[in-house]
């Protein structure tokens, strides 16, 4: 009975924080991805600002990424902003246990009608990276491979996100 318990307790915390953070749950190896992925793109934080989990509305369009790539912006720690209000140049999602690639796609259209210049989707148990470009052109990147953003020119292998 306690199981039982339990794993309506745990139903009950997933709808709780999805509700309040408006995306779904993540999970060990969406979290362990995301950060293999920021730690591949620090080389690239002198030209860009990377920022994980962060508030966008845009045009009234709100939205949390899991990864922003922005140009470079100095930090002014005394003055935080909390919902940036414009669009990064690179959103990077990836897939949770409880999303669909329908909802990932459609998610990824909606960045480019709100002004990003490049996607990149991260298929989690393929262990791909579709990089879009625009709506309707992406590359497939797999584990082994090296990814390459021309759109932002950020490119690293990909044999330790995955891992």
């Amino acid at each position: 009975m306690s199981e039982i318990y339990s794993i309506m307790e745990n139903a009950v915390a997933i709808s709780q924080y999805e509700l309040e953070r408006g995306k779904p749950m993540p999970s060990l190896n969406h979290g362990s991805v995301q950060t293999n992925l920021v730690i591949e793109l620090a080389p690239f934080r002198k030209k860009y600002r990377i920022a994980t989990e962060l508030s966008l509305d845009l045009d009234d369009w709100e939205s949390v990424p899991d990864i922003c790539i922005y140009p470079f912006i100095p930090l002014d720690t005394k003055n935080d902003v909390v919902t940036m209000m414009k669009p990064p140049l690179c959103a990077v999602e990836i897939i949770s246990p409880s999303q669909s690639l329908t909802t990932l796609v459609a998610k990824a259209n909606a960045y480019f009608k709100h002004g990003v210049q490049s996607c990149w989707l991260v298929l989690l148990g393929l262990d791909n990276i579709y990089v879009y470009t625009d709506p309707d052109n992406y590359d497939i990147f797999k584990a082994n491979e090296t990814l390459h953003d021309t759109k932002l020119d950020i490119s690293f292998p990909l044999t330790e996100v995955f891992k």
